[in-house]
């Protein structure tokens, strides 16, 4: 019976140490393992909470972007499409190549100069640019046209094609009387409009991604 009874003793007090035992503290002692665990727990949520605003934000800045690219569209289609109804030039590759050019209307020289094209002046404002010169890209400063608004410009546009350059009156010829915005676009790189050797093509993928041949059919 002695036995026993110190048995159940010190099941007691077993039972009374495990009692004493809580999170973070043992027998009133921090327990650093469990604070090490608490703080990385911590950490993780931390991190993943910054990951997470991250796409929030880059998902909204996309959306900001969209939202820009829409209202271009929105202002210069109209003019684009007059344009298409007086000369036969494809409304899409006017809106593609304004596009392209002044990254959306948003470029120094568009928002400045309402120069979407990149026209340049031997009487305009001075600017930084990039070209495509023997197989490379370099910086270059020049002048560049100054127009009044978006819809002078794009009918400044319209009329390089319609009356040629000054050594070649029917030098855009071929853009005019394309049937469609592809064939378009490639007579464009043909006869030397840009010095970027994808010109054409980025023309083309900005149509088809942002649905712009629609426009034609108005």
């Amino acid at each position: 019976m002695a036995r026993k009874r110190t048995q159940n003793k010190k099941t007691v007090k077993k039972r009374r140490k495990k009692a004493k035992f809580k999170f973070l503290y043992v027998n009133g002692k921090l327990r650093l393992s469990d604070l090490l665990l608490v703080v990385i727990l911590l950490s993780l949520l931390f991190v993943q909470f910054i990951k997470w605003s991250g796409v929030n934000n880059n998902t909204q800045m996309t959306k900001i972007e969209d939202v820009k690219k829409e209202e271009f569209v929105e202002k210069i289609a109209p003019i684009a499409q007059d344009e298409q109804r007086k000369y036969h030039i494809f409304a899409s590759i006017t809106i593609a190549q304004a596009a392209l050019e002044s990254n959306w209307g948003q470029s120094e020289l568009a928002t400045q100069y309402y120069n979407l094209f990149g026209v340049k002046s031997d009487t305009g404002g001075l600017m930084t640019t990039k070209e495509y010169v023997n197989g490379q890209w370099i910086v270059v400063r020049a002048r560049f046209a100054i127009y009044q608004s978006w819809r002078e410009s794009i009918e400044q546009h319209t009329v390089l094609f319609v009356d040629g350059t000054s050594w070649d009156s029917s030098h855009y010829q071929a853009v005019l009387s394309a049937d469609n915005y592809v064939e378009a676009a490639q007579a464009l790189q043909q006869r030397g409009y840009a010095t970027d050797p994808n010109y054409a093509q980025k023309l083309i993928s900005l149509i088809k991604t942002y649905n712009l041949d629609k426009y034609d059919n108005n």
